[in-house]
């Protein structure tokens, strides 16, 4: 349900909501959020409430530190696991500078203009997120071992697998929130477990993905465990995947759909930074179904990029390369401008590679282009591109590959 301003304010007033979590998240995409009592909310509506930025990684520093949270009232949800008795609901926030200039590092922004650049060309997208976690136990102390929950595999059941009720009690906790959950079940690896969302409009997809995780960890955290969201927790297992499902409208007999595919593996060398940012994760490149090139296929889990298998409004492009430490909105904002520039373009699809890419021979793989092998690899083609450069804001560009 989407809220007003004055039916915030009603609600808050009437159903013993005693804090108000305005929440963002910095360049990296770690979701922070400051409280408010409720007689600040107006204020904060009609001003916005002003934060020292500096301590925020991307957010400047203490010669200009101070920016100001707008919140959305579209985006208020109630956080289930807060007391009954004197409640905690949050919406997420707009950044600006004090004299109410957008801040250009405030990453919903960026998408926000992406979205709205390509509803200007006649287009809209929409995004489905299916985000992979290890769950590990805990020590006497409450801290977290490298001691995975479980040791069931691919969509195994109890007994194995153990986090059969955490998956249930997590899906049941965003189903409260408004957020709805497609399908659960136990991953590959000892303890890993991915749960998929149905497709949203991209801001909506992008709020519930960084709110996704904040259950998840919530959750697994009363249940005294640990959840692990980075590319690579175990070595020689699998790593975690962050599939990014993409659809377009409209797409009259699938071609703007091809062509969407074909600007996003045009441009996917130049994302890869923003959508593989950490060190770790170049180590799942290759192996446990990660893909390693640039290539597509139809079904074939080997691939960059595979159309799965689905029919009408559920026709749809899956990329499997990100992985959950990417931020949503510069991952999302910058899929929308590459898939723009393959219909805008009428890019024609390569040949699709239906065979095992892992099981190739070199002289095979010889003629796919490699993902970036590294992080500072991936850096230097984001520096170079013509396509970053035109779209995403220097200033963030400079907080990603010169850090």
């Amino acid at each position: 349900m989407k809220y007003s301003k004055e039916e915030v304010l009603q609600y808050v007033q009437e159903d013993d909501v005693k804090f108000i979590r305005l929440a963002f998240c910095d360049v990296f995409g770690k979701q922070k959020n400051i409280s408010i009592m409720p007689d600040e909310l107006p204020r904060a509506f009609e001003y916005g409430i002003a934060f020292d930025a500096s301590a925020i990684a991307g957010f400047g520093d203490e010669e200009r530190s101070d920016l100001l949270l707008h919140p959305e009232p579209e985006t208020l949800m109630l956080l289930p696991w807060r007391p009954e008795h004197g409640k905690v609901v949050r919406m997420f926030t707009n950044i600006t500078y004090p004299d109410g200039t957008p801040f250009e590092c405030d990453t919903r922004t960026f998408l926000k203009k992406a979205v709205e650049d390509a509803k200007k060309a006649g287009y809209t997208f929409a995004f489905g997120a299916e985000q992979e976690f290890y769950l590990f136990e805990l020590d006497e102390k409450g801290d977290p071992t490298a001691i995975p929950y479980d040791k069931a595999g691919y969509m195994d059941i109890a007994p194995e697998d153990r986090g059969e009720n955490i998956r249930r009690e997590i899906c049941l906790t965003l189903e409260q929130m408004g957020i709805r959950p497609e399908s659960s079940h136990h991953e590959e690896g000892p303890g890993q477990n991915e749960i998929d969302f149905r497709y949203s409009d991209p801001l909506t997809a992008a709020d519930n993905t960084l709110t996704f995780q904040t259950v998840v960890k919530t959750v697994a955290r009363q249940n005294g465990i640990f959840v692990d969201f980075s590319p690579k927790p175990l070595e020689g297992k699998p790593g975690n995947g962050f599939h990014i499902n993409i659809s377009v409208k409209p797409c009259p007999g699938s071609e703007n759909l091809c062509y969407m595919i074909a600007g996003i593996l045009e441009k996917i060398q130049d994302m890869t930074a923003f959508l593989n940012p950490t060190e770790k994760s170049y180590m799942r490149f290759g192996i446990h179904k990660a893909p390693g090139y640039v290539s597509w296929s139809s079904e074939n889990r080997s691939q960059l990029v595979r159309i799965p298998a689905a029919v009408g409004e559920y026709r749809r492009a899956e990329l499997r390369s990100p992985d959950p430490m990417a931020n949503p909105y510069l991952a999302f904002g910058l899929l929308i401008y590459a898939g723009l520039y393959g219909i805008e373009n009428k890019l024609d699809l390569p040949k699709p590679a239906n065979f095992n890419l892992y099981k190739a021979d070199m002289e095979t793989l010889a003629s796919f282009k490699r993902l970036p092998e590294n992080l500072s690899s991936a850096c230097k083609v984001a520096a170079a591109s013509d396509f970053i450069r035109e779209y995403l804001p220097a200033a963030i560009l400079d907080i990603y590959c010169k850090k």
